[in-house]
């Protein structure tokens, strides 16, 4: 049987440390980049200004990690909307896991000028540091959010819609820009386009979380959950391990077919948000018998928001070698321990 390609990848980057940067990194999917990468022994740079990551999530990593492994990690305080910023961090830097955005699309709807100057201009500020200072590989974080009105499911790269929000737009935008990088100075891009990612370490807290953490925060704090609709919206959940494994595929590929392509990263299966709710309330009463029996309310529709979502992953199955090693299902349990751990 031939090796996985994540295995084989992770072999390799063992046995041969490279450094990175990671941008975000003290943000929920950043941090656990980062845990994957310092238990591979890289070295690892890691950017955030703490708009939306948290101190705790480093301090998490690095009980985690153990300080032999945290003592190759070097950590800069500072916002990609500053290009020199930037350029520092990317000195000497292998391989950039670009992550750092302001997420949600009613954060983006409430303040589009907040959304465009993180998400557009501090992309193309990390693309332009990259850039000058000779990175092998440049990967970034779209989302699904670029497909828009596209109804087509599942979804497929090449066919995407006019963006429903600010946010969207801004990934859309990047997207764009990482292409003309490409073109006009050969650089060496991939995009993910990440759909509705979950695990541990995402905030539960604040206005724009997201809602897997939201839910299961309310449901340990015995207060109801309002579903947004009637409860049809329909989401290709994917757990950050997916995540984490498509970023490490992303930035080692070798195949040059893979190159300056952007990527859906899913796992090709659509959950309602009754599902979802389900899923969750029977997850912890195994642990809180109390929440056998709790129901969700149900509120108005999202602005900006889409009915339904759905992956086609062929294209990152065929030329990274990705392969979902965790459903919603497996995601969930070690999702919920977590958060039933760490939640108090």
């Amino acid at each position: 049987m031939p090796p996985i390609p994540f295995e084989s990848a992770q072999r390799r980057l063992t046995s041969a440390p490279r450094r990175w940067l990671i941008t975000g990194v003290a943000g929920f999917i950043g941090s656990n980049l980062l845990h994957r990468l310092l238990s591979l022994q890289q070295e690892v740079v890691g950017l955030d200004n703490f708009a939306t990551g948290s101190r705790k999530n480093l301090d998490d990593v690095r009980t985690l990690a153990g300080e032999q492994a945290w003592s190759h990690f070097k950590f800069i305080d500072g916002d990609i909307s500053d290009l020199r910023t930037c350029e520092m961090a990317c000195a000497g830097v292998d391989y950039v896991l670009h992550q750092a955005a302001l997420g949600s699309v009613p954060r983006s709807i409430d303040d589009p000028l907040a959304s465009h100057r993180a998400n557009v201009n501090g992309t193309v500020n990390m693309l332009q540091a990259a850039r000058k200072a000779g990175v092998q590989r440049f990967v970034y974080a779209s989302s699904s959010s670029v497909y828009g009105d596209e109804p087509t499911l599942p979804k497929v790269e090449d066919q995407i819609g006019n963006p429903l929000s600010p946010y969207a737009l801004t990934k859309s935008i990047n997207e764009q820009y990482a292409a003309i990088y490409a073109r006009c100075y050969a650089s060496q891009v991939i995009g993910l386009r990440y759909f509705n990612v979950f695990g541990r370490r995402q905030d539960p807290a604040g206005a724009y979380a997201a809602v897997i953490p939201k839910w299961i925060d309310l449901l340990l704090k015995g207060d109801p959950c309002t579903i947004n609709g009637d409860g049809s919206v329909s989401r290709d959940f994917c757990y950050v391990e997916n995540v984490v494994q498509a970023n490490v595929l992303a930035a080692t590929v070798e195949d040059p077919r893979a190159l300056d392509k952007v990527y859906n990263i899913a796992c090709g299966v659509r959950t309602t948000l009754n599902e979802l709710f389900a899923l969750l309330r029977d997850g912890l009463a195994k642990s809180r018998p109390q929440l056998a029996g709790a129901q969700p309310k149900y509120g108005s529709f999202r602005r900006g928001d889409i009915p339904h979502s759905l992956a086609n992953i062929s294209r990152a199955r065929e030329l990274l070698g990705y392969e979902p090693t965790h459903s919603i299902a497996q995601g969930l349990d070690e999702t919920l321990a977590w958060y039933v751990a760490n939640c108090r």
